[in-house]
């Protein structure tokens, strides 16, 4: 059920600490940690502690939780050094879109120059 554990979910795993990720940010309602396939020098992906298979369910159903994703993406930049030189925040929702673990996150890239569109 959205917004519970899912038992075979990988991020779900991290947030309970059964799966290692290099975390840099931890908040009562978020994770933030390294994305193991980084496409840019930074690369942190930030997840809400509750399960949400994309950002779209999470905004309808915790609106402050995805506010909450998107305050510490500023805090990652911010960490990271990369907040004057500009940073990208992309939340993918849905296969086509590349989403690949589907428990809601979002990606915060920076450190290099990031082209548009994307790809």
């Amino acid at each position: 059920m959205a917004g519970e554990t899912q038992a075979d979910c990988l991020f779900c795993k991290i947030v309970a600490g059964e799966v290692p990720a290099t975390i840099v940010r931890e908040t009562e309602t978020t994770v933030a940690f390294r994305d193991i396939n980084p496409q840019a020098p930074t690369h942190v992906l930030v997840i809400p502690k509750v399960h949400y298979p994309d950002a779209a369910s999470l905004a309808a159903a915790e609106p402050k939780v995805i506010a909450d994703i998107l305050s510490e993406s500023r805090e990652v930049a911010a960490a990271d050094e990369i907040e004057e030189t500009g940073y990208r925040v992309v939340f993918n929702t849905g296969a086509g879109a590349g989403q690949t673990v589907f428990h809601a996150h979002l990606h915060v890239l920076g450190g290099r120059g990031l082209q548009w569109p994307p790809g």
